[in-house]
């Protein structure tokens, strides 16, 4: 998927029209997840049915009239719902991760774009359904920062458009930042390759799920990074620290994959302690198939909780 920075609408490019008609063909699984997939992609993060008072709004046709608040009544002449914190819209915060070993890519899309891609597809079915919508994107310090809001959709998708990665990453300082400026509760959706030991990231997104938010991971990967398919003795350059390292494959591929594959299963089963909820996403494939699956294990485990 090519990227055009032309047009007036900034960011509509990742908005890919057949992705969005296959995505929004899924509503009925996501519907099973407490408050939907598609409404924020969580069950109601801190009190669900709840009789705790949040907000007025005014009175619609069709409204149950048992919601009314009489006592507003009196004092106004108009007609409002009380709402509760059950029905009030939530924060959905995408985390994108910057850093200079997002920028690596085989094929068509770098990490970046894949990354990119999920975060304005997931951004766009939010603001959809009227969620406040923000963005954070860091490095080794927050980059952008888009706050929650109903009306910041166009904003969102013009900081994703240009965005780009450059600089290296540590996610401990800039989740420490994130923490202090998102304190309502609500989603945060975390896009990175997490290019660090797995103890410095449930390190670093610790705090987050501390505060009480909804964590969802989502972990991008290059097909090249999974498999390691190089045969040619050859320089290879870590693109955090830019050292070049002489790597003869044949004799490291071995290693190499139960290096990645402990990686891996060291991180998944960090955030299943930690009940952050984490899907590998490798960037060969359709983000519509890795949304799927994604959706597919979000139901199974709403039937768990």
């Amino acid at each position: 998927m090519a990227i055009s920075r032309s047009g007036t609408a900034a960011g509509t490019q990742f908005l890919d029209p057949a992705v969005l008609g296959r995505i929004g063909n899924l509503e009925l699984l996501a519907r099973t997840v407490v408050d939907g997939f598609l409404t924020g992609l969580h069950r109601s993060p801190y009190l669900g049915f709840s009789v705790d008072f949040a907000e007025h709004r005014p009175y619609m046709p069709g409204d149950d009239i048992r919601r009314i608040d009489w006592r507003l009544f009196a004092r106004t002449d108009r007609h409002y719902i009380k709402l509760f914190e059950a029905d009030t819209n939530t924060n959905f915060s995408v985390l994108l991760d910057l850093s200079a070993s997002m920028s690596y890519g085989s094929h068509s899309l770098t990490k970046l774009d894949y990354a990119r891609y999920l975060a304005a597809c997931l951004t766009f079915f939010s603001s959809r359904q009227r969620d406040r919508v923000g963005l954070v994107t860091f490095d080794h310090d927050v980059v952008d920062y888009v706050p929650p809001s109903m009306k910041h959709l166009d904003t969102v998708l013009h900081t994703l458009d240009r965005a780009h990665a450059g600089r290296p990453g540590n996610l401990e300082a800039p989740m420490l930042q994130i923490t202090e400026m998102l304190r309502r509760k609500g989603i945060l959706v975390v896009i990175s390759d997490f290019y660090e030991e797995p103890e410095a990231v449930l390190r670093a997104l610790g705090p987050l799920r501390a505060r009480g938010h909804d964590v969802i991971v989502f972990h991008v990967m290059d097909p090249y990074e999974l498999d390691f398919p190089f045969e040619e003795a050859s320089g290879f350059e870590d693109l955090e620290t830019g050292e070049q390292i002489p790597v003869i494959p044949t004799k490291l591929k071995g290693d190499y994959l139960q290096m990645i594959q402990a990686h891996l299963d060291a991180l998944e089963k960090g955030f299943a302690k930690n009940r952050i909820d984490y899907t590998l996403l490798n960037t060969s494939k359709p983000l519509d198939l890795a949304l799927f699956q994604y959706l597919l294990a979000r139901e199974r485990l709403s039937k768990t909780r």
